[in-house]
């Protein structure tokens, strides 16, 4: 991974704004660290949206109505939920930093939040930044089994609707693998890229 720009204490909304138009985006050491860094990397995941799968026991829990679904409703509750240690992670990549850039991306509309809720408790989620016809994920999590693959359901309905061509997951995974996450070089990611921060989308209403 590249570290293009030197780090430094707090993020400049336009800053971070131009780094995602470029393919960059910042990450921490861990949740106490001051500084934060930038990453390019040589593949990327994504997920494509007319390739999105949705597996049958996920349908079965759709279907079962078990959470509400909110949008932009809580974002410092996603980004919290998303910050706290949980099994298999003791620590977290998102700092004071970045908390605050992306608090003020929210402010700005370019950072945005799909929540699920049992009754009034948040018990998933996920946020991400838009940026033209992109969506690019940033985390997810979930107190509740399968509360954060809802919400990535909700997430794709939404962009299929609002005109998003690109849904950048920054790295696959083999649970993102299950809903058709792929792996892409840097250069044909750059390109799509700059094909879907052309043009508007609307995330929120």
């Amino acid at each position: 991974m590249e570290r293009p720009f030197a780090p430094g204490y707090r993020i400049p909304p336009d800053l971070l704004l131009k780094a995602y138009s470029t393919g960059v985006f910042p990450m921490a050491e861990s949740a106490d660290d001051p500084e934060v860094f930038w990453v390019r990397p040589e593949i990327r995941g994504i997920i494509p949206l007319d390739d999105f799968h949705v597996p049958n026991s996920l349908r079965k829990t759709i279907r079962k109505g078990l959470f509400a679904i909110d949008f932009d409703r809580d974002f410092d509750g996603v980004i919290e939920g998303c910050a706290e240690a949980r099994q298999g992670r003791p620590s977290t990549w998102i700092n004071a930093p970045i908390r605050e850039a992306y608090a003020q991306l929210f402010e700005r509309g370019h950072c945005h939040t799909v929540e699920a809720r049992v009754g009034e408790r948040l018990v998933g989620g996920l946020y991400g930044v838009t940026l033209g016809r992109t969506f690019f994920g940033e985390s997810m999590f979930s107190r509740e089994p399968d509360a954060s693959k809802v919400c990535l359901v909700a997430l794709v309905e939404r962009l299929r609707e609002r005109g998003f061509i690109l849904l950048d997951t920054q790295f696959t995974t083999e649970h993102l693998k299950r809903f058709g996450a792929v792996d892409v070089p840097r250069r044909r990611y750059e390109r799509m890229l700059a094909a879907a921060i052309e043009g508007e989308a609307t995330f929120s209403p």
